[in-house]
């Protein structure tokens, strides 16, 4: 197997509002040998579970407002680092990096750890990730609170649906949003990747310098940004991307999944705009719910209101 670098521990001493407890856990994907992957596990080792998935470019301490709120209601937080991000092994070189692999990670972690009655709560590519450990392990899921995020499928249905539009037309074109391949071709160019630039630019408050130099806490250097760079990579764009191809599958799945699914969206994140609704029209348990718009946040969420998103996903456990 490639080099793995572990991020110095050194590196998250004194993290603001960041008090919890590290856990490791080995997780397993095809092709590579078992890595170390981070996780938090707050609340009440009794407790409804709530499994926290973070996207591109954060890791676990974007959840750290709404980790206290969960566990006041009672409810057992885990909160993972995908491989590549915060405290999880990171592999060198980037092509050890696939989204089928990000799917195994994760879906070890849930399986090693024995969860059951889980509320996924999935932002940004915990969205496609999460979901998709869901169409593998569909009983050991209870609900689901999809916030901020998609699932990359390029399907020409998606015209006129999505501001940020990613859809096939007829056989062999596609229609991209402007904003998307720049972002994509700038993170594959660009020397070095700050996740605390991209952090302050999709929130509406834009946090505190450090809080935004917690976010680049795990990358002492540009070595370790391998999986960071790699997951932008990753985005499917065609119909005919493996990601693509993933999306559909797991869409299939979302489909028949007939259990609570709530949307918690803000109101200024066009790049996940319209996803909502269609969460909404094409899975079953996301059908007569009462979904939230949350006002006055971005992108993340979790920085603007992640208080607000922890009511969110402690009432549709304790109603659902």
């Amino acid at each position: 197997m490639n080099d793995v670098l572990r991020t110095p521990d050194d590196c998250f001493v004194g993290l603001p509002d960041y008090p919890f407890e590290p856990q490791y856990a080995g997780v397993r994907a095809d092709g590579l040998e078992p890595l170390r992957m981070h996780y938090l596990d707050e609340g009440p080792a009794d407790g409804p579970v709530a499994l926290l998935l973070h996207g591109q470019p954060t890791w676990s301490y974007l959840y750290r407002k709404v980790v206290p709120v969960l566990v006041a209601a009672g409810i057992r937080v885990i909160a993972p680092d995908n491989i590549g991000y915060g405290r999880s092994d990171k592999p060198a070189v980037a092509t050890d990096y696939t989204f089928a692999r990000h799917i195994e990670w994760i879906r070890s972690l849930v399986t090693g750890l024995a969860l059951r009655d889980v509320t996924l709560v999935a932002q940004d590519w915990g969205g496609p990730i999460g979901f998709s450990v869901l169409a593998a392990e569909p009983e050991r899921f209870a609900r689901v609170v999809a916030a901020n995020t998609i699932l990359h499928t390029a399907d020409p249905a998606l015209a006129d649906r999505l501001t940020w539009a990613v859809h096939g037309v007829g056989d062999s074109r596609v229609v991209l949003e402007e904003g998307l391949v720049d972002y994509l071709l700038y993170t594959q160019r660009a020397p070095v990747l700050r996740p605390s630039d991209f952090v302050g630019a999709a929130t509406v408050t834009p946090p505190d310098a450090e809080v935004l130099a917690a976010y680049d806490a795990p990358y002492p250097s540009v070595e370790y940004t391998a999986g960071l760079r790699q997951m932008i990579a990753l985005l499917p764009l065609t119909r005919n991307d493996v990601g693509a191809r993933i999306g559909r599958r797991t869409m299939r799945a979302l489909e028949q999944f007939d259990r609570p699914f709530v949307t918690a969206y803000s109101d200024g994140d066009p790049a996940t705009r319209g996803w909502d609704r269609v969460f909404q029209e094409r899975v079953p348990g996301a059908r007569g719910r009462q979904h939230v718009t949350m006002g006055g946040a971005g992108h993340f969420l979790q920085e603007d209101a992640g208080e607000e998103l922890g009511r969110v996903v402690a009432g549709v456990i304790a109603t659902t």
